[in-house]
């Protein structure tokens, strides 16, 4: 056997590609043939997953949380900004403006990682 077959029969067959976005129904059902679990159980499954992002995203939580290889949520805390009077309009040049001031907030940033990035190769 050569170097050329030797490789080829190493390789996986990727899977062929979605053409369509799945809806929550369309997900479970791909997932539970895939597996050979319930539907119920599945669904169970990704209802956990999703408290346990909840409880690592919330306040006075880590603030983190790691999908291994995919994907990487974090809380990211926006400082308060005061008032201002007499700002630059940019969509008027010449006029001023007042911007009201903006409490202090809290937002989710994701990130993608390595395995995911390669998919989209």
């Amino acid at each position: 056997m050569n170097r050329r077959n030797a490789n080829h029969s190493a390789r996986r067959r990727r899977p062929p590609a979605i053409h369509k976005r799945y809806t929550k129904a369309e997900i479970l059902d791909e997932i539970a043939s895939n597996t050979n679990m319930e539907r119920k159980q599945v669904a169970a499954v990704l209802d956990e997953l999703g408290s346990i992002v909840e409880r690592h995203i919330r306040k006075r939580a880590a603030g983190e949380f790691i999908l291994p290889g995919l994907l990487k949520i974090q809380a990211q805390k926006k400082a308060a900004r005061p008032a201002r009077k007499n700002v630059p309009n940019p969509f008027k040049p010449g006029e001023f403006m007042d911007v009201p001031r903006k409490p202090a907030s809290t937002g989710v940033k994701i990130t993608p990682l390595k395995k995911l990035k390669d998919f989209a190769l």
